[in-house]
């Protein structure tokens, strides 16, 4: 089923959102609020009357950093799951879109990440679970990458550009697989996101 990207469609959480015209093509724009602080929050485009638990999420998205992006930037933007009513806790997997064609073959290693919210973010994972939680995907800035969420039960995989095979396979999901809730459109810090053509099925 196709989502309508129209802005009165969504509910800014922790963010900023309008829609835009890009090549001619009527796109949602989100960015995160400035005042948020800590990293891996509520900070997107909550899909108004979505309910989601098991099926498949797709969207395209474009990712730009802003004039005051700060240097830990990467252009971070992905989907949101299984979010609770009062936004107090999500699934999550997401983009570095900086990362895809990095030099450093570490940063290249984490090009994709899952996180759980509020009790799992990008750092416990790193420290916990190092390299199990993230992955390697081709993908750069200004460009139209294609998201793909699969989830079924504990299990979700991505897909990044249509790859036959998932990019990141996460087998334990946080919050369980019997949890189920609304569905966003997520952005991180120095972020301008750009998102468009959103179906789910399920």
């Amino acid at each position: 089923m196709s989502i309508s990207m129209k802005a009165e469609k969504f509910v800014a959480i922790g963010s900023f959102i309008e829609n835009v015209d890009i090549e001619g093509v009527e796109v949602l724009r989100v960015i995160k609020d400035p005042k948020i602080e800590p990293f891996d929050e509520p900070t997107y485009a909550r899909i108004i009357g979505s309910t989601f638990k098991d099926g498949t999420i797709e969207v395209k998205v474009l990712s730009r950093l802003l004039p005051d992006a700060p240097e830990f930037a990467r252009g971070f933007l992905g989907i949101a799951f299984r979010i609770d009513e009062n936004n107090e806790r999500f699934e999550s997997l997401y983009i570095r879109p900086t990362n895809g064609r990095n030099e450093n073959q570490l940063r290249r290693n984490r090009s994709t990440q899952y996180f759980s919210y509020p009790d799992y973010k990008f750092d416990r994972f790193r420290a916990e679970s190092p390299g199990e939680y993230e992955s390697y995907a081709d993908m750069g800035l200004d460009e139209w990458i294609n998201l793909k969420v699969k989830v079924n039960g504990e299990h979700a995989e991505l897909y990044v550009n249509n790859s036959t095979y998932p990019v990141l396979v996460v087998n334990d999901l946080k919050h369980g697989p019997d949890v189920e809730g609304a569905i966003a459109l997520w952005v991180e810090e120095g972020t301008e996101g750009f998102f468009k053509d959103l179906k789910v099925s399920q």
